[in-house]
């Protein structure tokens, strides 16, 4: 069962990981943040080159195909996470387990069991008393001089708007009128991922987890820099001081690293797996409440209590 163990020390990284992007977007760009933390991610697994060689032709383009669906879902989930409280953030992206579970049942014929089964109601049960949550009394965020309404269903503004007046966010962020855009932002991420996810398992069948991870993120830096490239964008060195993307590219580095050696084992199970990730929401509704000081975290927490449940029973 040591992939069992692998796999909640990738959904704890990836947790952690929530909470990094979102800090240090604080002080740089999407792009700058995205860019800087992938080349230092690649330049850490630099040295994984000498057992990377040996691959047939094949699996060269299947691992540039994973890259370049966590290089959409990357753009996706930064872009969402930048205005999303990541609290919320963190509860939205367990619905990749729906997209997750649905591949590896048709594509790879894996067998869903009563507790799995009872596991899946559970977590969507969640999702859904998250989307319908109760509304509290509106109040009033005043910026500039101009007062501005929200309720629960406006958090993105409430939250981008008190965290500017505490200076723990630029204040060019704008306020958005809705999230509905940047919450699909957040489900495509999870499609994304969910196929990045199940191109884990079948690569690893035939090759190793340095083969996977170097080629993986050598090509992830490449997309990235054709995209530069074809959009012109400009990217600050300052971001190289940003100690919050030092930390993220040492967690995906080592999360990465268990995640590719749990799919490695021939125990283990996509429908499992993507259960065992989502303990990533516990930490990211924890740095919600005592790292950036959002509101109505014991809605949240009751939400995921209800999913976590989910995940336990998953995993019987």
């Amino acid at each position: 069962m040591t992939w069992v163990f692998l796999v909640l020390l990738y959904g704890v990284l990836k947790g952690g990981r929530e909470i990094a992007k979102k800090k240090a977007m604080y002080t740089n760009t999407v792009m700058e943040v995205l860019v800087a933390y992938t080349v230092l991610s690649f330049v850490f697994v630099v040295p994984q080159a000498k057992d990377a060689g040996g691959m047939e032709l094949k699996f060269y383009f299947l691992v540039a195909l994973k890259a370049f669906a966590i290089f959409l879902a990357w753009i996706c989930s930064f872009r969402s996470l930048k205005f999303l409280p990541v609290s919320l953030y963190g509860i939205l992206s367990l619905s990749r387990i729906l997209f997750a579970t649905l591949l590896g049942v048709i594509v790879l014929h894996e067998t869903l069991g009563i507790y799995q089964i009872l596991g899946l109601i559970l977590v969507s049960a969640g999702l859904l008393l998250l989307k319908f949550k109760p509304k509290s009394r509106k109040r009033t965020a005043v910026r500039g001089g101009a007062a501005v309404a929200g309720s629960n269903g406006a958090d993105v503004e409430a939250s981008a708007l008190e965290a500017a007046q505490n200076q723990e966010m630029p204040t060019q962020i704008p306020v958005r009128e809705t999230t509905a855009f940047f919450v699909a932002l957040a489900f495509l991420s999870c499609i994304f991922n969910s196929v990045s996810g199940f191109m884990d398992k079948i690569l690893m069948r035939d090759i190793n987890s340095s083969q996977l991870q170097f080629w993986y993120m050598l090509f992830l830096v490449s997309y990235y820099v054709i995209y530069l490239l074809v959009k012109r964008e400009k990217i600050s060195f300052s971001v190289l001081k940003n100690k919050w993307v030092w930390l993220l590219a040492v967690m995906f580095v080592i999360g990465d690293k268990a995640l590719f050696i749990a799919n490695a084992n021939p125990e283990s199970r996509i429908t499992v797996m993507t259960l065992l990730k989502q303990s990533a929401c516990i930490i990211t509704i924890l740095g919600g409440k005592f790292i950036f000081k959002e509101k109505g975290i014991g809605y949240k927490l009751f939400c995921a209590s209800i999913i976590i449940t989910g995940i336990v029973l998953g995993v019987l």
